[in-house]
């Protein structure tokens, strides 16, 4: 179909994706200006760990604060190239510019919050050995679940935006792929905040299916890119549907596997 019937039939143009990637600060300034902030600060925390030896449990105390910035900017950078899908004017209305300025407060706070504890030499998470940090750790809970939130709102977002000249195969991993990192972290993290305060169940290790749940909206869009290409117009959509669900009970086993005590794949080899 040309551009122009696909114009006259609805459609809203959309670039090829190879070439989106040469403006991908253009559709979510915020959240883009976000996850440079976010990288400019790696590299003080880089000089931090090299020049602060202490450490807990085993590791330097600024090992958190760098994996979380690093973590933070590859989501906010993700979110500001994915907000070219949204509804056209989404990005400039009052309700989203407070929702996205409440996320990138969320962030600050986050971050604040735990390059004090390294600061101070004590964890950030699964702390509660003061009435402080007792309170403090289910309020950044909170603000987490909130910061994840929009990648929900994104996903579901996009699925309501009809008339993108998106393959349906891409399209399908890039609305899941968002809505699952919500979906899936939210338990996941959860079980590790509340049934098992921390990570580590015996030498099973709950960062294993957060890590997973987290990049779903990576996995996922970079599986339907390739579907597209690769796979029949008639096989690439059933492919990723079939890759989506088989990446969902994947996840859930991981989470499983690591709770009941056994390390990555334990269950299997």
């Amino acid at each position: 179909m040309s551009t122009l019937a696909m114009q006259g039939a609805g459609f809203r143009p959309v670039r090829p994706l190879n070439r989106l990637f040469l403006d991908l600060f253009g559709a979510e300034k915020l959240f883009a200006a976000t996850a440079l902030v976010l990288m400019l600060m790696i590299p003080p925390t880089l000089l931090a760990m090299a020049f602060d030896g202490r450490t807990l449990l085993g590791e330097n105390l600024w090992i958190k604060p760098l994996k979380f910035e690093i973590s933070l900017t590859l989501y906010f950078l993700t979110l500001a190239f994915f907000a070219r899908w949204l509804p056209e004017g989404m990005t400039e209305t009052r309700w989203y510019r407070l929702f996205a300025g409440g996320v990138v407060l969320s962030t600050g706070l986050e971050m604040l919050w735990i390059g004090a504890a390294a600061t101070q030499g004590i964890q950030s998470h699964f702390n509660t050995t003061s009435p402080l940090m007792a309170a403090l750790y289910p309020m950044m809970g909170a603000l987490a679940t909130y910061l994840t939130s929009s990648s929900l709102i994104y996903g579901l977002a996009i699925r309501r935006a009809g008339g993108l000249a998106l393959e349906p195969a891409f399209r399908f991993s890039l609305i899941w792929g968002l809505i699952l990192t919500f979906a899936l972290t939210v338990p996941v993290a959860g079980g590790m905040a509340v049934a098992f305060p921390g990570h580590a169940v015996g030498a099973g290790d709950l960062r294993v299916p957060h890590f997973l749940a987290t990049h779903a909206m990576h996995f996922l869009p970079v599986a339907g890119y390739a579907a597209g290409r690769l796979l029949p117009a008639g096989m690439a959509l059933p492919a990723v549907r079939f890759f989506t669900l088989g990446f969902v009970l994947f996840v859930a086993y991981s989470f499983a596997e690591a709770a009941m005590g056994f390390g990555f794949l334990g269950l299997i080899f």
